[in-house]
């Protein structure tokens, strides 16, 4: 087999981007920093059924043009290309993916690219109840379920017309098809709207065992006024603490950021991701594609690179390889959530979470 090339690109030192050159190639994707990539999300769609308060303004979204949307072969050369050099993960996000009409073509196109172990979805969980089984079966490895709150009328008005009782149907389709991955509930913490619900939330999955994990995120500055509703999760991880005696614990299979406890006698894992108050960028190893095909390197920061004209313009895969590194090369060290929240632009439906 031919070895790939290895591709550098370097951008100058400013505004806080890193003065160094990232590669792609044989040995892998590196960015200026020293971080490995091994991990990409992918936005497959901006529309979403739900509008919940930390991610899509209530007046709702002007949605993208489906033309200017990435078409599944597309992103699936995108993924091969990555994974030539080194991708081993992939996330499929939105928006809400699962509105994205023959989702599991893609999961399949994905799960024939060597190289690649893990395909994971993020879903608010409203359709898995009919497309689980697909996805599973088109390759589909894990699941991640959006559910802030287990409280009707409350989850009802964070999502502004969701039913939780769809979404927990849609949990227990997950769980009815025996994956060897665990599924895990991302819940994210609001201030005064559901930081006293992770009790309740853990206590709900507690004799699902180790088939779930139960993870609570940091509301992250992506709205006008964010502040007012930010937690640090220290205050989540202390009434966990107090009233379900929760431990430190193992790290649960995945690529991600958590710092895990669990709950004495029940297998069930407790995930805390505190991109504010905790960063966890030095061990970053991923990036974004989003639905018009740019490359993000950091959710923080607004810098990406596109890769439209070189996957629409008739640019071989070399070319693809030198606007990734491009990209790469525009990786900051860190984010600034907490110094500089202003930084953090656009809108999470649009980015991909």
């Amino acid at each position: 087999m031919s070895r790939l090339p290895v591709i550098a690109s370097s951008l100058p030192s400013a505004g806080g981007l890193p003065p160094g050159s990232a590669s792609v190639g044989p040995e892998g994707m590196v960015d200026p920093w020293g971080r490995r990539i091994v991990y990409l999300r992918v936005s497959v769609t901006d529309r979403c059924n739900l509008r919940c308060v930390y991610c899509m303004p209530e007046e709702g979204l002007d949605w993208i043009p489906h033309e200017k949307i990435l078409t599944y072969e597309e992103i699936a050369r995108v993924v091969r290309v990555m994974a030539a050099a080194g991708l081993k993960r992939v996330r499929l996000t939105g928006g809400e993916p699962t509105v994205r009409a023959d989702l599991e073509a893609l999961v399949s196109q994905i799960a024939a690219v060597s190289g690649i172990e893990d395909i994971a979805l993020t879903t608010n969980g409203l359709k898995l109840r009919r497309l689980a089984k697909p996805l599973v079966e088109a390759g589909l490895s894990r699941v991640n379920v959006s559910l802030d709150t287990l409280d009707a009328k409350r989850f009802a008005e964070m999502t502004r017309g969701g039913d939780v009782r769809r979404v927990l149907d849609g949990i227990d389709a997950v769980l009815e098809l025996g994956l060897a991955k665990p599924t895990k509930i991302n819940a994210v913490v609001v201030e005064g709207v559901n930081d006293h619900d992770a009790v309740p939330l853990v206590r709900h999955f507690a004799d699902r065992g180790a088939r779930v994990v139960v993870r609570f995120i940091e509301y992250m500055p992506f709205t006008e006024g964010w502040s007012a509703g930010y937690v640090p999760l220290a205050r989540v991880r202390e009434d966990l603490e107090r009233e379900l005696g929760i431990v430190p614990g193992a790290r649960v299979d995945g690529s991600g950021p958590a710092e895990y406890w669990s709950v004495p006698g029940t297998g069930v894992s407790v995930g805390f991701i505190h991109p504010v108050s905790e960063h966890f960028c030095g061990a970053c190893n991923r990036v974004r594609l989003t639905a018009t095909g740019e490359i993000r390197p950091c959710l923080g920061h607004i810098g990406s690179v596109s890769l439209v004209e070189t996957l629409r313009g008739g640019g071989d895969d070399g070319a693809l390889r030198a606007k990734i590194a491009e990209a790469l090369s525009g990786k900051p060290e860190r984010h600034l959530f907490a110094e500089d929240p202003g930084e953090a632009k656009g809108v999470m439906t649009a980015i991909g979470g």
